[in-house]
């Protein structure tokens, strides 16, 4: 044995995680700049479909539960949100220091629009498999994630 093949480190294309960054990659950008075109960002979509799923109000800590973020990073994605109309906030008659934050009329009539772009977007990217090999990637990949304990919202 030759020491270049003693030390011949693998090829980056033979690893898994490579090839998953790859096309991961390629399906977030594809879809944060469909979002963009409605302006909204992928972090502002996971904040707004999370909230969509619960509570007709909620609080910026229970978002930072739901979604994996800090309390930080979701009290800056809130401002933006309250920005641009998708969200209100107000202090609650109990506590000064907890906020109420609740999707508008806007958001709630948006957030299907967007659902539907995150599904087309799937669609676009594997619609090329069989619905026997999207469901094993899709089985697998909760698999590794449950493994991993991985449950953080992808944001960008």
């Amino acid at each position: 044995m030759t020491k270049k093949e003693i030390l011949e480190p693998s090829h980056l294309k033979s690893h898994i995680g490579y090839r998953l960054r790859v096309v991961s990659n390629a399906v977030s950008q594809s879809f944060a700049k469909k979002l963009a075109a409605l302006d909204v960002t992928v972090a502002e979509w996971v904040i707004l479909r999370e909230m969509y799923s619960h509570e007709e109000n909620t609080s910026p800590s229970a978002v930072a539960e739901i979604t994996g973020l800090t309390r930080g990073a979701v009290s800056k994605l809130i401002d933006r949100l309250l920005n641009k109309g998708l969200v209100t906030r107000a202090e609650s008659a109990g506590d000064r220091r907890y906020q109420d934050i609740e999707l508008t009329s806007k958001a709630t009539k948006l957030i299907p629009k967007l659902s539907k772009i995150a599904d087309e977007n799937d669609s676009a990217f594997f619609s090329l498999l069989s619905q026997t090999e999207r469901d094993l990637l899709m089985k697998t990949l909760i698999k590794l994630a449950d493994l991993n304990k991985l449950n953080a919202n992808p944001m960008e």
